[in-house]
């Protein structure tokens, strides 16, 4: 049987571990919370933003301008997963991480690439609904971040849990997004939409807990986690921002950059990896590193290898007898 074809058996036809039945577990209470959950009206305010100036003829210009890091991001992005690709490497820590399974690299890339997709979505999207604040242009707006949402879910997933439940999350979350963007849109109902965002980045929180898979990207969710908490709290402190500010920032312009910036350990954990110098590891890769012996054992390596080169010295026939 080919390699690719055992690696795709073990990837998707094996028994689900506990940890994945968990998994299915929690995605079902989340549904059911979205589906039958008490009515939660929109914002009535919800386009009323602390910034309104206008800038070189934009409207509302610093949300408009400060959308560029997304794109930012996903061009970086998209360059640092093509370098990855390319370098045939796992880009994961210890054992096997030198050259990942054909189904996790696969899974990794394509995870990756949605992401950074949605993120150059995102950088479009919100730039259009920031200049005209209105129901359509929000829609559009958050089409753009479920696409990097599906993306950013996938990766967690499939770096601490393996490749079939992120392939169930990158089919569930975009029917999910798409039925509670309906809500929203036909119905007025955001704790769909809400559920989505909130139950995600809490599952990512809880995925921060979980070491990572060997021959896995090694990307820091505890980081992703922080600036996403960040970017929700100068979302949150819009005009309270302003204000402290003078009127110079928003914290809505501040939140765009927060939530870009969020973007930056999925791309460092894409850098492609080279064999560090002796005596040198990556912090990231401290536990399990193949090259890496322990210090003791290092020494007493050297020391031998000393000790035997002095023997042969004062031998000269030793090496040639052993030969």
């Amino acid at each position: 049987m080919p390699s690719s074809t055992r690696s795709f058996s073990r990837a998707f036809l094996s028994r689900p571990a506990p940890a994945e039945w968990a998994l299915y577990g929690v995605l079902t209470v989340l549904a059911a919370v979205g589906a039958w959950g008490p009515q939660v009206a929109a914002d009535p305010h919800q386009h009323a933003f602390a910034d309104q100036r206008a800038l070189w003829g934009i409207a509302h210009a610093m949300d408009v301008l400060t959308n560029l890091p997304f794109a930012l991001m996903g061009l970086l992005g998209v360059r640092r997963l093509v370098q990855w690709v390319r370098s045939g490497q796992g880009g994961g820590c210890g054992e096997g991480a030198a050259q990942a399974p054909g189904t996790g690299r696969t899974t990794t890339a394509v995870m990756a690439a949605i992401f950074f997709s949605g993120l150059l979505l995102t950088a479009g999207a919100s730039a259009l609904y920031h200049a005209v604040p209105q129901g359509i242009t929000l829609l559009w707006d958050r089409m753009g971040m479920l696409v990097a949402f599906t993306g950013l879910l996938g990766l967690a997933v499939d770096g601490r849990m393996g490749a079939r439940p992120a392939w169930v999350l990158a089919c569930v979350v975009p029917l999910a997004g798409a039925l509670s963007l309906r809500a929203w849109g036909t119905a007025g109902q955001v704790l769909p939409w809400g559920v989505l965002q909130g139950g995600g980045m809490l599952l990512v929180a809880a995925l921060a807990m979980v070491p990572a898979r060997s021959g896995r990207p090694p990307l820091s969710l505890v980081a992703v986690i922080g600036w996403y908490a960040l970017a929700k709290l100068l979302e949150l402190g819009d005009h309270a921002v302003f204000g402290w500010t003078g009127g110079w920032v928003s914290g809505h312009s501040l939140k765009h950059v927060a939530a870009a910036l969020a973007a930056w350990p999925v791309i460092a954990a894409l850098a492609p990896r080279r064999a560090p110098l002796p005596g040198a590891y990556w912090a990231q890769c401290v536990r399990a590193v193949p090259w890496r012996r322990p210090a003791a054992a290092a020494t007493g390596l050297r020391r031998g290898t000393i000790a035997a080169s002095a023997d042969e010295g004062a031998q000269p026939g030793a090496a040639a007898q052993r030969v």
